[in-house]
């Protein structure tokens, strides 16, 4: 009894730590006034972040409001698919018609989705991603810029900051700029392994629901953070690390993020994520995580909660694939030196 005592109390103080550190990341996942403030420092900011709400809020969630509400209930008056209930004792004899309409009301609202949601929904994707990066730097510099009282005066700072910093990425030397480009591949395939693991544990019987939810908000929370970390310059190993050892911090940042996710459906989940992502994009430039997960630490004398490799299994295969491909640039200049 005296050997469970001290362990029945480790585990207390780590589950309270990890409990407040979830809060904390659900408590700054929620700030969204941020996204007024920095709008008002910046104009561009606020014109991307209306874009945003324009493209995935009014046209594409919008459509589907319409396609719900007025298509499809107008092609059923058009073409019912049901008999009309006159005598229930009496057959149907325009059962070949209505099975005609029925069969050409799911085609009329397929062909809908083909073209027009399915195209909308990469066009969108495509274009949200160039705006989040773009969202992402204007409010990193409109923090830097804390503190200037007149929004031109920020976007010229902002402007002349982001000069400043393709001179310096042009005056780079080469090595620096490989090893950038070999972070951001093995990055790229490290989340890319990390999302079939998150869309994978879903079809796990019980459990698969909750491990997909947790993995996902650690995805989303990971993908917030990132825009930060890249316009900082941080790099990807002291990201990987920062992240695995304040795990319980940024699950709590990511839950918020994924709710829509499992809200909603599918269709409607993705343009309300849409909208949604780029708020928390914004409440990440503006956190301070690293002061705000060394608070707990102060209070329990420096007592982490341990590091939990999530990324082991993406990292792992990720390494795979790039082994794979430098055997085969070796084998491929060997065979180029032989002839």
């Amino acid at each position: 009894m005296e050997s469970i005592s001290p362990l029945a109390g480790r585990v207390r103080s780590k589950s309270k730590q990890a409990l407040l550190l979830w809060l904390d990341g659900v408590r700054e996942a929620c700030c969204l006034h941020r996204v007024i403030i920095y709008s008002l420092r910046s104009k561009q900011l606020a014109i991307r972040t209306g874009q945003c709400f324009l493209l995935n809020g009014f046209i594409f969630l919008g459509s589907i409001f319409v396609l719900k509400s007025v298509i499809i209930p107008t092609l059923e008056w058009i073409l019912p698919g049901h008999c009309p209930q006159i005598n229930s004792q009496e057959s149907c004899s325009f059962s070949s018609i209505l099975e005609f309409y029925l069969f050409l009301r799911v085609g009329l609202v397929q062909l809908f989705y083909v073209f027009w949601f399915y195209p909308l929904y990469i066009f969108s994707l495509i274009l949200s991603n160039i705006w989040y990066n773009d969202i992402a730097k204007h409010s990193f510099f409109a923090l830097e810029n804390y503190g200037a009282h007149d929004t031109k005066l920020s976007d010229q700072k902002e402007s002349q900051t982001s000069q400043s910093t393709v001179h310096r990425e042009k005056s780079t030397d080469l090595e620096g700029v490989m090893i950038s480009i070999a972070e951001q591949l093995y990055s790229v395939l490290l989340l890319t392994f990390f999302f079939v693991e998150v869309y994978v544990t879903g079809f796990i019987p019980y459990i698969g629901k909750a491990l997909n939810f947790m993995l996902l908000s650690w995805l989303y929370a990971y993908y917030c953070f990132e825009y930060k970390w890249n316009l900082s310059g941080l790099s990807l190993d002291k990201r990987l690390d920062f992240f695995e050892s304040n795990w319980a911090f940024f699950a709590g940042f990511g839950n918020p993020c994924v709710l829509a996710i499992f809200l909603f459906s599918p269709l409607v989940s993705c343009g309300v994520m849409a909208i949604l992502f780029p708020l928390f994009v914004l409440t990440a430039t503006g956190s301070e995580a690293d002061k705000i997960v060394a608070l707990p630490r102060r209070k329990w004398r420096g007592a982490g909660l341990g590091r939990v490799p999530i990324f082991f299994i993406a990292d792992y295969m990720s390494m795979q694939v790039l082994k794979l491909f430098s055997m085969k640039s070796r084998q491929q200049m060997k065979e180029k030196k032989a002839l």
